[in-house]
């Protein structure tokens, strides 16, 4: 059965085509819903890739889950946060961008020794 929390992968596919102009420079900004689809349903298939509740990935404004196997983290702030902008993280979901380079230009602020999404990454190709 699946899960409340799980991802059709049809539904992610079309919300992250969706905005896929605006990933590629080819178009304006995507529409406020459109775009936080887009980054809700790829965090929820992350958090259904890599289970856990070691590491907090944020996405301000819009969603933040928990993941990767390890150590729960329950209260206060969680020793391995990764924190990034909605368009970084898009391009890490669709490997428009690979982990390191984000991390090296500092795209992505990750701290903690589980902040790596390296091996998760990228979550679908469009």
């Amino acid at each position: 059965m699946a899960s409340s929390r799980s991802v059709d992968p049809g539904q992610l596919r079309a919300a992250v085509l969706a905005i896929s102009g605006w990933l590629q420079g080819d178009a304006p900004d995507p529409a406020r819903p459109e775009l936080a689809a887009a980054v809700r349903l790829s965090l929820r298939a992350l958090a259904a890739d890599a289970p856990g509740r070691t590491v907090e990935v944020r996405v301000p404004p819009f969603a933040a889950v928990q993941c990767v196997d390890g150590p729960r983290h329950t209260r206060g702030t969680p020793p391995n946060v990764i924190e990034t902008d909605p368009r970084t993280w898009l391009e890490l979901a669709t490997g428009r961008l690979d982990w390191t380079t984000a991390v090296a230009d500092g795209r992505v602020s990750a701290s903690g020794t589980r902040a790596d999404l390296s091996h998760w990454l990228p979550i679908l190709r469009i």
